[in-house]
């Protein structure tokens, strides 16, 4: 017999003010051509908005983008309301403009992998696909 799995379920999102958005659309377009369902939920997102985005759409992963600076606020406060909302088994992730001395901040509150300038799509893609898909 058969198991059918559905495919993983990603937010993609641009949280804070920042207008860059080519490359999470590369990002997005990449992982959709993986064989994984997309939601995109554009610009200017609030880390409210992403949360409430990601519960409703049942997802297995978000993946933000923050080329503005704002990393350690927009990251944390998302995985802050992931957890009041019993949520914080979704799997974050992200990529930007981070430093490096931010990067062990971050991982350590619970974003799971970070990608700067100069990765791979296929590392982005191999990350996700090892995701395991929520219960």
């Amino acid at each position: 017999m058969t198991t059918i799995t559905a495919p993983l379920r990603i937010l993609i999102g641009k949280v804070g003010l920042d207008g860059h958005d080519r490359g999470i659309k590369l990002v997005a377009r990449a992982l959709r051509d993986a064989g994984m369902e997309i939601i995109y939920t554009g610009l200017h997102q609030t880390p409210e908005q992403i949360v409430s985005a990601a519960i409703q759409e049942d997802v297995d992963a978000i993946g933000l983008s923050v080329l503005s600076g704002s990393h350690n606020t927009l990251f944390l406060r998302v995985l802050e309301l992931l957890k009041e909302q019993d949520a914080d088994d979704i799997v974050v992730f992200g990529g930007g403009i981070i430093p490096n001395e931010d990067i062990p901040k971050l991982h350590a509150a619970g974003v799971r992998a970070l990608f700067r300038p100069g990765t791979t799509m296929a590392d982005i893609v191999d990350f996700v696909k090892a995701i395991q898909p929520r219960a």
